[in-house]
Parts: structure tokens; C-alpha cells; sequence
């Protein structure tokens, strides 16, 4: 009986060939013979600049030129150089570009020109080309500036929540105290102000009649809601003196439990309804 030696790949991990793309479900790990790209399929646009004033800002911050004494002639010469890089990657350049390399030019070789004897009063030629760019700069730092504020949509959102067609509010209605009703009393008696006179009468006023008028205007109102607001049942006119007899009177209600005071709702209107027999 014959022996086989040992397989030469055996124990030898194998990498699989992994698929580029997945077609109609198919893996293809091969490219088509007859696949076919379009020599304008891949478009780049380079978004680096915003035009050429944002370009010739760019180099004079990166070579620390001072602005207002502006080297034209190195200036010009790595201006041209970008706007041939353009050229030799086919991208498409804009005619602004074309527009300033024709002004650094011009410039150039306005200074390169030799001086006259008489020299005419003409001012340098790079004075209106640093004044722009001075703008530019200005308006550029501004628009960064507001760009980094808040924006809605873009930082936050506005929450948008519709409640459901078949919500219903629950009222929680809260016993209130003391406390709530004389700060609710001291705007009562703000508004009693505009009336205060110097006339002196006799007062007639008594807590117990008043007690019966406020029992009487809640059972009229229990006819059309259950309740009466804490300000209604204040008459301003009477002034401070009736204004603190109406308050002794409902005091005296919700110690003997005739009347009750609730809150639906947290430094909302006070409200006083009878008692739910």
C-alpha cells in the first residue's frame, strides 16, 4: 500500500479575492473588457478659493508679505504658477482669474518701466489693487465671524410636536395656602390705589354681610361654572377698607369650609368655588 506525501499547500492560508462592486446582486471581482468611462465622467472643482482677490490674499498671509508694501513681482509669479496648475489639470477656470493675472501683470510692468526725467504726478499703480484686497479682507473676516453665530437648522432645531387628536388636558387642581392668597390680595390692593380719595364717612361695611354676598355670587355663578376668580369677588370702588373686609369674609369662609380655594395651574388665577357636596 502505497503513501502520499503531504500536500505542498497544505497549511497555507489563501487570501480570497475580495469583489470591487456589486451588480444586480452579482459579485464582480474582475473588470469588464468592455466597460467604458467617459474621459469627462470625474469632474473636480476645487472650492479652496472664492475668486482671485481670496487667492492673492492667501499667498501674501502664506509668503508674510506686508500688504501695504506689495511685492508685485513675486506676487505675480505664484499667481501664474496656480493659474497654470489649473490649466494642466483641466479644471475649469473662471474668467475673473484670467482678469487679474491681465491686472499683476499691467502692474508689473508699470514698475518695471524706467523713470523719466519729468515724472508725471500718476500715484502707485498698486494702490487701487491694495485697496481691494484690503475690502476683500474686512468682509471676509465678517463673513467667518457671522458664519460661526448660531444658525437655526443648521446648529438647532426647532422641536415640532402636534399633540394627538384624541388628547385631553388633565387640570390638577391644588389646594391653595395662605401665603398664595395674601400676594394674590396685595395686587388687589394695588389696584384699589387709582380710587383712594380723602373723603372721611362712616364705614359700613360688615364682614358678615360680605360673607353672605361672596356665598350668594358663587351660587349664582354655580348656575353657569363652578367657580368665581379671586379678583371678582373684590369691588375696587370700595377701596382699601372694603378690599380688606372682602378678604376677612372669604377667610372666614374657608375656616368654617363654606367656600374653597384651588389653582389649575402653577402662579395661575386663584379660583374660589363652593365645596363639591
Amino acid at each position: 500500500m502505497s503513501k502520499e506525501g503531504p500536500s505542498p499547500n497544505a497549511g497555507v492560508m489563501v487570501q480570497q479575492v475580495l469583489p470591487f462592486a456589486l451588480l444586480r446582486g452579482k459579485a464582480m471581482v474582475e473588470k469588464p473588457q468592455d466597460l467604458f468611462i467617459p474621459p469627462d465622467a470625474l469632474e473636480v472643482i476645487l472650492e479652496m478659493f472664492e475668486g482671485p482677490l481670496d487667492l492673492l490674499l492667501y499667498l501674501i498671509r502664506k509668503q508674510k508679505f506686508d500688504i501695504l508694501d506689495l511685492p508685485i513681482a513675486p506676487i505675480t509669479t505664484q499667481y501664474m504658477t496656480y493659474v497654470d496648475l489649473m490649466k494642466d489639470i483641466k479644471l475649469e477656470l473662471a474668467a475673473e482669474y484670467l482678469v487679474m493675472a491681465s491686472i499683476l501683470a499691467e502692474i508689473k510692468s508699470r514698475l518695471l518701466l524706467p523713470k523719466q526725467a519729468v515724472e508725471e504726478d500718476e500715484g502707485d499703480p498698486r494702490a487701487e489693487l491694495v485697496r481691494k484686497l484690503q475690502e476683500y479682507e474686512v468682509i471676509k473676516n465678517a463673513a467667518q465671524n457671522i458664519d460661526q453665530l448660531p444658525r437655526i437648522d443648521r446648529d438647532s432645531f426647532i422641536a415640532k410636536v402636534e399633540l394627538a387628536e384624541n388628547f385631553i388636558p388633565e387640570v390638577a387642581n391644588t389646594q391653595v395656602d395662605l401665603a398664595e392668597l395674601v400676594a394674590a390680595l396685595q395686587g388687589v390692593i394695588k389696584r384699589t390705589q387709582a380710587f383712594e380719595h380723602h373723603h372721611i364717612q362712616k364705614e359700613s361695611l360688615s364682614t358678615r354681610e360680605r360673607m353672605a354676598k361672596i356665598m350668594a355670587t358663587l351660587k349664582e355663578a354655580k348656575n353657569n361654572q363652578s367657580y368665581c376668580d379671586f379678583s371678582d369677588l373684590f369691588t375696587i370702588k370700595e377701596g382699601k377698607q372694603g378690599v380688606v373686609v372682602t378678604f376677612l369674609a372669604m377667610l372666614e369662609l374657608i375656616k368654617e369650609s363654606l367656600i374653597t380655594c384651588i389653582q389649575t395651574q402653577v402662579y395661575g388665577e386663584i379660583r374660589v368655588s363652593l365645596p363639591k357636596s
